[in-house]
């Protein structure tokens, strides 16, 4: 079994240079493959003037691949310059040794072709505008020297089941599964003490759960956790506290913008399904609010019918407090983003409640139809769902579980008459946020 997470980037280039980065995203997420340059630059060092560009995803075939390369060839003490949204944790554990067997060194990087199609002169430059992602980090640990440039970005997540990582809260796990992930963060824990570097790096990884965005290892972190070798480390090692899982409890009733007592509600977090809210045809889901893993509350995102062509979009977040992330005063932007198209939410209100203390936050918009649409279609699509306030930011990624099967339920509601349906009031929106 394959498990792999990884998150894509869209990135809104000019026209002249789109092409190319297309061509480069499509290949990333092909399998790795390897390529020797050479460096035809006067101020790279003898021992830079070859390098391996290793680009692509890590697959169970990757270090079966990485062998046939270096089959016949000198490589020793060559630099290996990474770009990949990562992979196969099993295939990424097996690369990492063979390099580090080789005696390679590891950066991250990808090559700039200088050879204009002299294929006699493999010439490329190397640039460090680059990222490693997921298991592509643990691979860089291979290096016996490691070095990650300043442009360049060393990305971490929770390692998770592959066929169940584009929407991990609406999947089953067996207990076969959890006997895999439970090996797979062995293998991982034994390798990268293996390697030379700090447990803290996995420690933090574990953390980041799969509908977060990736966290980007900064130079402190690198350094600390000993994932690059050229920084300077500190003499204490960053200890990460592993996450508490969020304990169930019974929340009081909230109040509506309205100052409606609005009482807790049922709303799936495994799905996407149809609730019925005195009358009115809600498609609804919740989703726990985190950050870099912590619990720090939940919210419900509800889809209804709005005018022509379009749906209104309803928020309603209950937040509280940790250690490391106090509650902001109110928060100032909500986000949705699906694909390369966004809609920003209008806040109706975001107070804090002293009993319990938490914040209370609800908002809306109308979005248009096709959004929703592109969101629920055939396939795995995601909604991210980003907020800011003055001190932090959140971002979750929701997957379409249920939403494909539903969608056409909701739209068939809003196409009959208006004087045939419910409308979604003010009033209302607030009754979908509720604690577990």
């Amino acid at each position: 079994m394959v498990r792999f997470p990884s998150l894509f980037c869209a990135f809104a280039l000019a026209a002249i240079v789109l092409s190319p980065l297309l061509a480069r995203a499509s290949d990333r997420a092909l399998p790795m493959r390897f390529d020797l340059h050479s460096d035809p630059s006067a101020t790279c060092a003898n021992h830079c003037r070859s390098w391996i560009e290793a680009s692509g995803a890590v697959t169970a075939d990757t270090p079966r691949d990485f062998e046939s390369f270096a089959m016949g060839r000198d490589l020793r003490g060559l630099t290996m310059a990474l770009d990949s949204d990562g992979g196969s944790v099993i295939g990424a554990i097996r690369l990492g040794r063979d390099i580090r067997r080789l005696g390679l060194n590891t950066t991250v990087g990808r090559a700039i072709d200088l050879s204009n199609g002299d294929a006699h002169a493999p010439f490329a430059a190397l640039s460090p505008r680059a990222d490693c992602q997921s298991m592509c980090a643990f691979v860089l640990l291979g290096g016996v020297h490691r070095s990650v440039p300043p442009e360049a970005r060393v990305m971490v997540h929770q390692i998770w089941l592959g066929d169940r990582r584009d929407d991990p809260t609406a999947a089953n796990y067996s207990a076969e599964d959890l006997v895999l992930v439970q090996h797979d963060i062995g293998s991982l824990a034994q390798y990268t003490v293996e390697m030379g570097a700090s447990i803290d790096m996995l420690d933090l990884s574990l953390r980041i759960p799969p509908w977060e965005p990736m966290h980007q290892l900064t130079a402190d972190e690198l350094a600390r956790m000993h994932v690059a070798t050229d920084l300077p480390a500190e003499r204490a090692p960053m200890t990460v506290a592993a996450s508490p899982p969020p304990a169930a409890s019974t929340v009081a009733p909230q109040i509506a913008p309205s100052g409606n007592v609005l009482r807790p509600t049922a709303i799936s977090e495994q799905r996407w399904a149809m609730i019925d809210r005195a009358g009115v045809a809600v498609l609804a889901r919740r989703h726990p609010l985190t950050i870099e893993g912590e619990d720090i509350g939940s919210f419900d995102l509800s889809v209804a019918c709005g005018g022509p062509n379009s749906y209104d979009i309803t928020y309603a977040e209950r937040r509280h407090a940790i250690a490391e992330h106090p509650l902001p005063t109110a928060l100032t932007d909500i986000t949705l983003t699906v694909g390369n198209k966004a809609a920003a939410l209008k806040i109706a209100s975001s107070q804090r409640n002293s009993d319990p203390d938490e914040l209370v936050t609800f908002a809306s918009a109308t979005v248009p139809a096709a959004l929703i649409a592109g969101f629920a279609a055939i396939g795995n699509h995601s909604l991210m769902v980003t907020t800011r306030s003055t001190i932090t930011s959140t971002g979750i990624r929701l997957g379409n579980t249920g939403a494909m099967q539903n969608l056409p339920r909701l739209a068939a509601s809003c196409a009959k008459a208006i004087g045939d349906r419910a409308d979604l009031s003010a009033a209302k929106i607030g009754g979908l946020a509720a604690a577990k």
